[in-house]
């Protein structure tokens, strides 16, 4: 067995968490989606455990991250990964993205990729925008900064159309004026904005070898999107899930870990 480590480190000017879930096995770099914590993908490091070590980025103005000068532009989570990446040493690595962290991911490799040894992207498009995504940003603007319990937390997010909360609420800490969340909604508005775009030209940039995982009931990635990336990227595997939405690493953790040591193994 070997012990999580969180730690802060000065990435850009920013302090920076991370956790290395440790290991002597292959380093995988994992970044999170908007809203995300690094702790979300103990469950996966676990399961990759102990032919990988997962090490887990929390980005800019999320969990313990500082938030900066509110800078949440996708130029600024690329920067921060390839700095992080360099600081490790441990290069070129395997790099795994969710969702905005997925996006990241392909974008690094694109931009850095002396850096990047292999992508697993879940649930990351080469095109976020609409009509072909309908909703792509999460109005969190009116979300309760405290509520007196943690309960009530989850109760009042809920109430706002969200079916399950538990997601948001890994970021939830008591605060001395009650429960509220660690990210800055502004920020969150501000970089689910920044993320629509057209990303066809980094997707398509990078010849690494790449997994794609799309969650067939998905109401971020559509699957006809899916199957064009695939297509029009070399040495792209897709691996569809069926029964699994945005967060597939959640919904089909075995299945999920499944398809991406069976990825990891062909490297």
């Amino acid at each position: 067995m070997t012990m999580a480590v969180e730690t802060l480190t000065r990435v850009r000017g920013l302090r920076l968490a991370s956790i290395d879930f440790g290991g002597a096995g292959t380093p995988v770099l994992a970044l999170h989606g908007h809203f995300g914590r690094a702790r979300a993908f103990a469950p996966l490091a676990a399961d990759l455990a102990p032919d990988y070590r997962l090490i887990a980025l929390e980005q800019r103005g999320h969990g313990h991250s500082d938030r900066g000068d509110g800078d949440v532009s996708q130029d600024a989570y690329v920067a921060d990964a390839a700095e992080f990446v360099r600081g490790l040493g441990l290069g070129p690595m395997i790099v795994f993205g969710h969702s905005m962290g997925g996006v990241t991911a392909f974008r690094l490799a694109a931009r850095h990729p002396e850096l990047v040894r292999a992508l697993v992207v879940e649930e990351g498009g080469a095109l976020n925008r609409q009509p072909e995504v309908p909703h792509p940003v999460l109005d969190v603007s009116d979300w309760p900064r405290r509520t007196a319990t943690l309960a009530e937390l989850r109760r009042q997010i809920e109430a706002r159309g969200i079916p399950d909360a538990s997601y948001f609420l890994e970021s939830a800490v008591e605060h001395p004026d009650g429960w509220g969340l660690l990210f800055d909604y502004a920020d969150m508005m501000e970089s689910q904005r920044a993320l629509i775009g057209d990303w066809w030209g980094e997707w398509l940039a990078s010849t690494c070898p790449a997994l794609l995982v799309h969650g067939l009931d998905s109401f971020v990635l559509p699957t006809t999107m899916a199957r064009q990336m695939a297509r029009r990227r070399p040495n792209t595997v897709l691996h569809e899930l069926p029964g699994c939405g945005h967060w597939a690493h959640d919904d089909d953790p075995a299945g999920f870990a499944r398809t991406v040591r069976d990825f990891l193994a062909t490297l």
